[in-house]
């Protein structure tokens, strides 16, 4: 049996649009390239072609994958999780107990992640640390320089 991806609604839209543009635009630009390159003659020493043959190669990867995470995605609902404690999609206020910086961070599926916009995956060690914590929790997590030290300030869920 397949595992279960668990993903947000958002996480889920973000992959189908991505596994859309791939089949679509991105298939055909591929194709084109490859076109271009295998009018060029010679294939054996076409270095053009060697590289459009990988890209496509690459690309088929890439659809095959989401296609996978899409077939078994479960989609999680806010009624399915515990308001008072840090899960998939919450929002959370965290101090960092030494230098006494605060973050938020919202915890998202491993696809989700994006540092810039302060979606932290759920496996990272990170997320893993502030997984199941309370409000007023004290987090520390081992992290590849060291510990960090985390209290945490607020949970929300939108």
């Amino acid at each position: 049996m397949a595992e279960k991806i668990i993903l947000t609604q958002q996480g889920y839209e973000k992959l189908s649009e991505e596994l859309n543009f791939l089949k679509t635009k991105k298939r055909r630009e591929v194709a084109d390239q490859l076109e271009k390159a295998r009018a060029h003659g010679d294939l054996s020493e076409n270095a053009d072609y060697e590289t459009a043959k990988e890209t496509k190669h690459q690309l088929e990867i890439r659809i095959a994958e989401l296609e996978h995470k899409l077939g078994n995605a479960r989609i999680l609902h806010k009624s399915e999780i515990a308001q008072d404690k840090a899960y998939l999609s919450a929002t959370v206020k965290v101090q960092n107990l030494v230098t006494q910086d605060i973050f938020v961070y919202t915890l998202v599926a491993q696809d989700e992640a994006n540092f810039d916009e302060g979606k932290i995956s759920i496996t990272s060690p990170i997320g893993r640390g502030l997984l199941g914590k309370s409000v007023h929790e004290e987090a520390l997590i081992p992290v590849p320089a060291g510990t960090i030290k985390l209290k945490i300030m607020e949970i929300k869920y939108e």
